[in-house]
């Protein structure tokens, strides 16, 4: 598995408490019968809190997972909410 940083954004809570969250595309290979094809996911870290989560295998198009992570970046989700957010979407 590979990883592309996409993103820092520092966010502050409905407590003021400031945030930082780290926007990732992950890149796996999947097997397709006797191929074998880049498949893409997303993973989202809290830099002061180690909190993490990822959704790998979301799609095998380069298109469709800029635009997932556009989404993702310009609504400023977090892990707690990415699993939600990807099951929406697709």
């Amino acid at each position: 598995m590979r990883e592309l940083f996409l993103k820092t954004l520092n966010l502050t809570d409905s407590s003021g408490r400031p945030h930082s969250y780290d926007y990732y595309i992950t890149i796996d290979e999947m097997n397709v019968g006797t191929y074998a094809c880049e498949s893409y996911g997303v993973r989202i870290t809290r830099q002061d809190h180690g909190e993490s989560a990822a959704v790998h295998n979301i799609t095998c198009s380069i298109a469709r997972i800029d635009e997932l992570c556009e989404l993702i970046v310009r609504n400023t989700v977090t892990p707690l909410t990415l699993q939600d957010v990807v099951s929406d979407w697709l």
